[in-house]
């Protein structure tokens, strides 16, 4: 009576974890593997502030339009924006505060450390204002923290 318990649970709980919408993890395997591309994770914000900041611009010249077609384009711009600005922010969060940032175990690592999440907050405060804005200034600010997080955590 009990193995048949325990196999109904068990079948229970796979078809309720079937049932969840499977969404891709953003960051890395979070095992840890060991297998890490602090560069690469760079170079994909970058690239993420680049699509902000067309997108960004994009919406500015098709403000004011209200043919379908701009209309249509510009829900796409303001929807790839959020989307890369969330991706951001997943990087930092994920990637680099989850696994990547340690405490120090002296007192300057400990001044490093707080440096680097400092710097790495200022990212998503830039990533989360360019979600609230299309002010050119906005992804100049994104692109300059991404910059400033990369010099203080590459020298570590």
């Amino acid at each position: 009576m009990r193995l048949v318990a325990v196999s109904v649970l068990a079948l229970a709980g796979s078809v309720f974890a079937l049932s969840l919408p499977s969404t891709p993890a953003a960051a890395h395997c979070e095992v840890p593997c060991g297998i890490y591309d602090d560069a690469a994770r760079f170079t994909q914000m970058l690239e993420d502030h680049s699509t902000i900041a067309k997108a960004m611009a994009q919406i500015n010249e098709l403000a004011g339009k209200s043919d379908a077609l701009s209309m249509n384009q510009g829900v796409r711009w303001v929807m790839t924006k959020e989307d890369h600005a969330t991706k951001v922010m997943d990087t930092i969060a994920q990637y680099f505060m989850a696994q990547r940032l340690k405490p120090g175990d002296d007192e300057a690592a400990q001044a490093a450390y707080i440096d680097q999440l400092t710097k790495a907050h200022a990212v998503m405060r830039a990533a989360m204002r360019c979600k609230q804005s299309v002010a050119a200034t906005d992804a100049k600010a994104l692109q300059d923290a991404i910059v400033a997080f990369q010099a203080a955590y590459t020298k570590k």
